[in-house]
């Protein structure tokens, strides 16, 4: 498995969680923030990062592969202040997926990806298109 496949969004709740374990109609996850463990349920929005992609005019691309364009031009470092302008966020944006489609991805989507890696870079985590040991 993809370790992005155990890396969850959840919404409504703050930052990014990874996957511990699962039972009937809910799932076991664990803050990457501050590594409290908690239930997420059925009913609520959770998605991993795994499963996103993002839209360019040709095809979509995987957040994976998002990920990584973006640690080769910042070295494995932390990418731009995710709180930055509008402007500054999507020219950052068209550095790293020049063709990137404008009008299917908004602000707030620029703003959680690089917010996203930011977490990752800062947790130690930079393979992201690495499978994971089983």
């Amino acid at each position: 498995i993809k370790m992005l496949k155990k890396i969850l969004s959840i919404s409504g709740k703050p930052g990014l969680h990874k996957f511990v374990s699962q039972s009937k109609n809910m799932i076991i996850v664990e803050s990457l923030m501050d590594g409290k463990r908690f239930p997420a349920y059925s009913h609520e929005r959770v998605i991993s990062l795994g499963d996103i992609s993002i839209y360019t005019q040709t095809e979509e691309v995987p957040l994976a592969e998002v990920f990584e364009k973006i640690k080769l031009k910042t070295n494995a470092e932390k990418a731009i202040c995710e709180k930055s302008s509008e402007a500054d966020l999507r020219a950052y944006f068209e550095e790293i997926l020049p063709d990137y489609d404008k009008s299917r991805v908004y602000k707030s989507d620029v703003k959680k990806v690089i917010q996203w890696y930011n977490i990752l870079i800062e947790k130690g985590f930079t393979d992201f298109l690495a499978e994971e040991e089983a």
